[in-house]
């Protein structure tokens, strides 16, 4: 594509007046407008198209140059939206000075960017460890929990045993007690059914679901459980995961020590607890093919939240293809 046009049209040099002076649009703003507007009027050069004869078929073809391009369906929607803009102001300027005399005139019956919309957005995949990066970083906070036995490294190996196990939101692992309350001043959000080994959490929508959390992670917990007899403070707190002063833990709390222990185990990436969740569901779908059984455990209202790992699954296989069947192999070379 040519560069883009050092001088504008003066329609559209009035147009970015009027937004800068009534409607008083921030200077980045501005500049995003004037960029895209130029791109429209470099578009239109080349195609020898006069800017105020520009049609619906044009501004689809220019559309699809962009998208054949590489840019994002964003930033083709912020374009057709600052064109639409333009237009749509031609078509009110002309009927503001029809009894005037004098001054440009667009003489346009339609905007030829109606209709026009850009690509959909591809949804973003959720980001999810490997196995081997997951196993990683379990096997690493249970080490160091057997090593130093401390209240801090005994919890942590407890929480992201659990994260892992069961696929819990944040908020809902945070929301877990020792045990089961309920009575007039307050009843637990979860629990933990240290019998049946099943942690009950309230999800979005004020849903409760009941999770099966694996021999590991109960190995882990009940190690935590006998830790946190010891506290002092521990009585009055009725949550399972706490500080040293008794205090329920704090998201930003988890978040911190989630991302230092898979530093230290390694990984590449930074690791946050949903991540942990998104692995969960990923690594669980992948081994057992059982959509439905995945959506309950996540508390989705709707399969089609579900699926989207079925695209992690696709990818998971893919790559799986690549290093193993013979053909791949030989492509490559």
């Amino acid at each position: 594509m040519k560069p883009l046009p050092t001088e504008l049209h003066p329609l559209v040099e009035g147009y970015l007046h009027e937004l800068h002076v009534l409607r008083q649009l921030s200077p980045h703003t501005l500049k995003a407008y004037r960029m895209d507007l130029s791109e429209l009027q470099n578009f239109a050069q080349e195609d020898s198209v006069e800017l105020l004869r520009v049609s619906n078929a044009h501004v689809r073809r220019w559309a699809g140059r962009w998208h054949a391009k590489g840019k994002s369906s964003r930033t083709i929607a912020r374009g057709l939206s600052a064109w639409r803009g333009w237009y749509d102001w031609l078509t009110e300027k002309d009927a503001r000075r029809d009894a005037q005399e004098g001054g440009a005139r667009a003489n346009l019956t339609a905007n030829p960017v109606d209709d026009v919309k850009a690509p959909k957005r591809l949804k973003s995949l959720p980001k999810a460890l490997s196995v081997e990066q997951a196993l990683a970083l379990v096997n690493q906070v249970v080490r160091e929990a057997e090593e130093k036995k401390d209240l801090e490294s005994v919890r942590d190996a407890a929480l992201v045993d659990l994260l892992y196990s069961s696929g819990l939101r944040l908020s809902e692992l945070l929301g877990i007690d020792l045990m089961p309350s309920k009575d007039r001043q307050r009843e637990s959000a979860g629990w933990l059914d240290w019998d049946a080994a099943e942690v009950t959490v309230l999800g979005k929508g004020g849903k409760r679901r009941s999770v099966p959390v694996g021999p590991p992670a109960m190995k882990s917990l009940q190690t935590w459980r006998a830790i946190r007899a010891g506290i002092d403070c521990a009585q009055q707190s009725p949550a399972l995961f706490i500080s040293a002063t008794g205090a329920r833990l704090s998201p930003r709390t988890v978040q911190a020590r989630l991302r230092t222990l898979a530093l230290r185990a390694g990984l590449p990436t930074h690791v946050h607890p949903h991540m942990m969740r998104h692995s969960f569901a990923s690594h669980v779908l992948q081994s057992s093919q059982d959509l439905r059984a995945v959506q309950e455990m996540l508390g989705h209202a709707s399969i089609a939240s579900t699926q989207i790992y079925t695209s992690l699954d696709f990818q998971h296989l893919a790559q799986a293809y690549d290093k193993a069947h013979p053909r791949a192999k030989a492509g490559k070379d």
